[in-house]
């Protein structure tokens, strides 16, 4: 016990990875309460609220807190000439929107609340101090095509329109291509920009938030498939009926 507790990091509960770890609980209590709104609780079945309040979830931390990584991407600088150590930082891409002696990214937006939680997350993937052109691109259609089809989903699960499965499918596709993309890099860099020394970072930060965007996607296009082959199921019925006669 005293050597797990030794590798966790001096600053796992200071206030501001507290209140970034509770952001994140906030949300996921803002999907549920969304659900309770939307959702008729006799008619519902759990698979269908559990991916509704999944997709709120999912929409809120993309508009939110992906959202807030975006904007210190493009409007938070400091010039190179004001560090010491510019080597220091988290790397900026070469010539990023026309600057080669710009520093961009959430460190450098000072005390910013959302600046300092993704500055938390880069304690163990120093990617998200920065503007990391991988990182950015993905998260351009994260907020911008993933966000509102996530809210799509939504609001047909709370229709109960049956199309809304070809977008699940279509958004699970677009998580886990995401999640492949943001890590293969690091793979073929030996996890270069990656902090998997202690638990809290490895098993937590690396790990567990961004398996839930590979599991919880998987379920979402198997629950969709298997609505999918039952419709056709029916349909072949019918069609076989209807010869009959």
């Amino acid at each position: 016990m005293d050597s797990f507790i030794d590798s966790l990091p001096a600053d796992l509960f200071d206030q501001t990875t507290l209140v970034s770890l509770a952001a994140t609980v906030a949300i996921l209590a803002v999907a549920y309460l969304l659900s309770l709104q939307a959702l008729d609780r006799h008619t519902t079945s759990g698979s269908q609220r559990f991916l509704f309040i999944w997709h709120a979830f999912d929409a809120l931390i993309h508009f939110t807190l992906e959202g807030s990584f975006l904007y210190h991407c493009f409007f938070s600088w400091i010039p190179l000439s004001s560090v010491s150590n510019p080597l220091a930082l988290a790397p900026t891409a070469h010539n990023f929107l026309g600057y080669t002696n710009r520093a961009y990214g959430p460190q450098a937006g000072g005390d910013n609340p959302f600046a300092q939680l993704w500055m938390v997350y880069a304690k163990a993937d120093r990617r998200w101090a920065g503007a990391d052109l991988a990182v950015i691109s993905l998260e351009l259609l994260t907020v911008f095509v993933t966000g509102p089809l996530a809210c799509a989903i939504c609001y047909g699960i709370a229709k109960k329109d049956p199309r809304t499965n070809i977008l699940m499918i279509v958004i699970a596709t677009m998580e886990l291509y995401g999640g492949f993309i943001t890590f293969c890099p690091e793979w073929l860099t030996m996890n270069y920009n990656l902090d998997a020394s202690n638990f809290m970072y490895k098993w937590v930060y690396l790990v567990f938030f961004n398996m839930l965007w590979v599991f919880i996607p998987l379920y979402a296009v198997g629950v969709a498939v298997r609505d999918i082959n039952d419709a056709f199921a029916v349909r072949s019925k019918v069609v076989a009926s209807s010869k009959d006669k």
